[in-house]
């Protein structure tokens, strides 16, 4: 299984995926305001009315999400002739990465879900809609322009919110277009009937929807494990990933199960969060990568669009920051592996950030040290440490040193506000570290010069900048040791 450092990283490759979603589109409005009296007419609270939001909803939700993590999306669905429906045409037409190829059915209105929000908690919902199928001469139309769109699609997503635009025979026809070039299908499912999903490659119900279809229990982890195996059995699907609320998820396909626990994260909202899932899964599906990574992703993801309000995206950045955030509370405050630093370092240079890096064993830290990293500090943005390991410090000073073990001298540094990360090396210098970091400012003691700092001519030759940082007199680990082994004091400044 890939590490999350390398998982961030494939999130970077979303721009070149291309994915194709075909669904039910709704149009979410949601109307904010504040409620001070009860109507003088009943016992019910009367919202004078401030804002008014509306965003795509259902499987306008999924493309959404899907152009916010940074792929492209050609979407097919279908409106009514209606207000509602032209205000879909409208927020579909202003995101440059949606290719649509929205009908328009004239026996049935657009679904629209009302939502009344005072005080973020939401005081009613309204719904108008119909589920009754599309029109015959729709779905003929949307059969054809999918059944062609597939050949460019890297993943095909059927969401399907039961509102009569997924019929039985247009399920059918593109998963067996899909299975001819070989593109993975993902199908949001609804309803008990799963025989019309046969041959998709993952199905995403939630627990009430895995119960309904397989009439199995659903109660312990081997109860999901259970139905999911049989909804795989009796309809051809290769993996089903179940979505369990508070519990995470459960991936369960021929040959590996995986139970991954939901992210700690206050929930605000949980509307559109599958649409979410559903998007993440199929842009790194759409990637290549293996399963079990891209439900990782879609979890994390997951995570993310509960801690917002309404029918929320996820972007791109934030599904980065989102992993690198479960990196570094899976290990020490602000010790990375390199591949972590490195992703991180690229971002900040990305956004405008100055990087800097100084290095060195910092086994008791003193005056003098504080000194040299403030000076790195405000020549810089972000300031990242590489520290010696154990074995390069006894190397380097001998059988006696280390004092402090480099967990601990890691976890020093990581509590100073003014180190961003600190990254461990095993070698005598680091120049591997340099190299892949690319900092924008290398630092190190004036003690030394210009032309023998190591790594000053790798920094200099793609434009970064060497620092000699001036000394504070009277500190330095080598003496502070000798003077407790001799029974003497540490003579300097006082700090």
């Amino acid at each position: 299984m890939t590490d999350l450092s390398n998982l961030a990283e494939c999130v970077s490759r979303f721009e070149s995926v291309r994915l194709l979603c075909l669904g039910d589109v709704m149009l979410d409005r949601f109307i904010y305001g504040d409620v001070s009296r009860i109507s003088p007419e009943g016992p019910i609270p009367v919202m004078r009315v401030e804002a008014e939001k509306t965003m795509l909803g259902g499987a306008g939700n999924v493309a959404r999400n899907i152009t916010s993590l940074g792929a492209e999306v050609t979407f097919l669905s279908a409106v009514g002739n209606d207000d509602s429906g032209n205000e879909i045409l409208r927020l579909i037409g202003a995101d440059p990465k949606i290719e649509p190829y929205i009908q328009r059915d004239s026996a049935r209105p657009t679904t629209l879900k009302t939502r009344y929000v005072a005080a973020g908690q939401q005081l009613l919902r309204t719904d108008t809609e119909s589920v009754a199928p599309i029109l015959r001469e729709t779905r003929q139309a949307l059969t054809e322009i999918s059944r062609s769109a597939i050949r460019d699609a890297d993943v095909l997503i059927l969401s399907d919110y039961a509102k009569g635009v997924l019929a039985p025979a247009l399920i059918r026809s593109v998963i067996d277009v899909a299975k001819t070039h070989n593109t993975p299908v993902i199908v949001d499912p609804k309803g008990r009937d799963y025989a019309r999903y046969a041959g998709a490659t993952v199905l995403t119900p939630n627990l009430k929807e895995l119960q309904a279809a397989t009439g199995l229990p659903t109660a312990t982890d081997q109860d999901i494990i259970t139905a999911a195996q049989s909804l795989r059995q009796n309809h051809d699907i290769d993996t089903v990933l179940v979505t369990r609320s508070q519990d995470g998820m459960t991936l369960v396909s021929a040959g590996e199960v995986a139970h991954m626990p939901a992210l700690t994260r206050e929930v605000f909202d949980v509307s559109g969060a599958g649409d979410t899932v559903v998007a993440t899964l199929a842009a790194a599906l759409g990637c290549a990568m293996p399963l079990a990574d891209c439900a990782r992703l879609a979890n994390t993801a997951a995570g993310i669009a509960v801690g917002k309000r309404g029918t929320a995206v996820v972007h791109g950045d934030e599904l980065i920051a989102g992993l690198h955030q479960q990196d570094l509370m899976s290990g020490e405050h602000k010790l990375m592996s390199l591949e972590l630093m490195a992703a991180l370092v690229r971002r900040w240079q990305s956004g405008g950030k100055r990087v800097g890096f100084t290095n060195g064993c910092f086994d008791l830290l003193h005056p003098g040290h504080l000194s040299l990293l403030q000076q790195c500090r405000g020549a810089c943005d972000r300031l990242i440490v590489g520290l010696n390991s154990d074995a390069s410090v006894k190397r380097l000073k001998g059988d006696h040193r280390p004092v402090q073990s480099e967990a601990a001298r890691a976890a020093v540094l990581g509590s100073l506000e003014m180190v961003a990360g600190v990254v461990i090396f095993n070698e005598d210098t680091p120049i591997s570290l340099i190299e892949t970091l690319k900092p924008d400012l290398l630092v190190k003691g004036a003690d030394y010069s210009i032309d023998t700092v190591v790594g000053a001519k790798i920094v200099q030759a793609y434009g970064g900048t060497v620092m000699l940082a001036k000394l504070k007199d009277g500190f330095s680990t080598t003496g502070t040791i000798a003077r407790m082994h001799s029974g003497g004091q540490e003579q300097g400044p006082e700090v």
